[in-house]
């Protein structure tokens, strides 16, 4: 029986792959660093294995391992982890972002790009699901929302955050139906809200009641540049929610078009995380 490996199937999307894919009566085996915390469904193979390492992925892609899913977290890329899935699979299907392909004298400027490059390089048949930004990116301000207020810049920028099943949902039919090779689906929430307004749904979703402070955009790059400890991604957020100020960030309707319902809304996300805010 071929089987589908999820890469990353203890992630936020991953295991919403694993579990759609278990529904579907797939065979599913599902790569994660340490098999003691897996926690999947009933009847999916778990094997170990991480990226950093790419030899560690070979038993996980040996036995009849016809399709992949692969996200790649903030790690360096490994070109072998791409030739070792082309040696072992037919079809990947990958977590990106909503990227512009990149040529092959271009350096990429985010790391999805070089890992699609190799994968369109490499004879596999492919798919890409490029997600706008994660409504579980929100989780950030759990500590902010419990105290009743969230302290960010640009509370006016207008965001289409996505649901993470919503992205899975996509994947998953990439991975099992006929139609998706060389699609790149740029998938995004059903609306674009502004992140004063994304505080708000929260707390009303808790219980809640959560206000807005505007965080001056200097005082927010050096918070955030000691958080995340990337001074260049700090700049380029900060751009991108400057942006969005002014122009929304985009809106598809790729999750209907693939999935032939509309996408989650961020308050239905707000609703099933409500317990991670309290």
């Amino acid at each position: 029986m071929d089987r589908i490996l999820v890469i990353g199937a203890n992630g936020s999307v991953g295991r919403h792959v694993v579990a759609g894919l278990a529904e579907r009566g797939c065979g599913v085996r599902a790569l994660v660093r340490d098999g003691a915390s897996a926690a999947l469904p009933p009847g999916v193979e778990v094997v170990r294995g991480d990226l950093a390492a790419p030899e560690s992925l070979v038993a996980a892609l040996s036995g009849g391992v016809a399709s992949v899913y692969l996200m790649w977290p903030a790690i360096p890329v490994q070109p072998r982890v791409v030739e070792l899935i082309a040696e072992h699979a037919e079809h990947v299907v990958y977590l990106s972002t909503d990227v512009a392909d990149l040529a092959d004298d271009e350096q990429p400027v985010v790391h999805h790009q070089e890992v699609e490059r190799l994968i369109r390089k490499s004879g596999l048949r492919w798919t890409f699901v490029r997600a706008i930004d994660f409504a579980g990116n929100t989780l950030h301000w759990a500590d902010q929302v419990r105290q009743g207020v969230v302290r960010w810049p640009y509370g006016a920028a207008r965001r289409s955050l996505i649901h993470e099943r919503d992205i899975a949902d996509v994947a998953v039919a990439a991975l099992t139906e006929k139609g998706h090779d060389g699609a790149k689906y740029v998938i995004t929430g059903p609306e674009s809200i502004a992140q004063a307004d994304l505080a708000r749904i929260i707390g009303e979703e808790t219980g809640t009641e959560v206000r807005w402070e505007e965080l001056e955009p200097e005082t927010a790059r050096a918070q955030l540049t000691e958080a995340w400890g990337n001074p260049a991604f700090v700049d380029a957020r900060l751009r991108a929610w400057e942006s969005f100020t002014r122009e929304p960030e985009r809106v598809t309707d790729t999750v209907r078009e693939v999935l032939g319902r509309p996408a989650r809304s961020f308050r239905s996300w707000a609703r099933d995380h409500a317990e991670d805010f309290r």
